[in-house]
């Protein structure tokens, strides 16, 4: 597994909108630090959108970080349970 460093993580629930949240995080051998956005109605199957942080970078290190998401399941699963454990309830 890649190595990566968490920045900053959150999630939100909210009835009307399901769960969204967001991690922000580095990869070793990355210029580019990211930001995955998250979204679930229940909590299940997650949609989620990939992105620079801060600036743009190379787009074959982000297609890269994009691909192995696709593919390795601990570490999607890694990056949602990050953001589900700063979980704040909406009323």
């Amino acid at each position: 597994m890649i190595n990566i460093q968490v920045l900053e993580a959150s999630m939100t629930y909210a009835k009307e909108d399901g769960y969204v949240g967001k991690v922000h995080f580095g990869v070793d051998g990355h210029a580019n630090e990211y930001e995955i956005a998250l979204h679930s109605k229940k909590g299940k199957e997650w949609g989620y959108g990939l992105f620079f942080l801060h600036e743009s970078g190379k787009e074959e290190e982000l297609l890269a970080l994009e691909d192995l998401l696709e593919e390795d399941d601990e570490l999607f699963d890694f990056l949602v349970d990050t953001a589900k454990a700063k979980l704040e309830k909406a009323e």
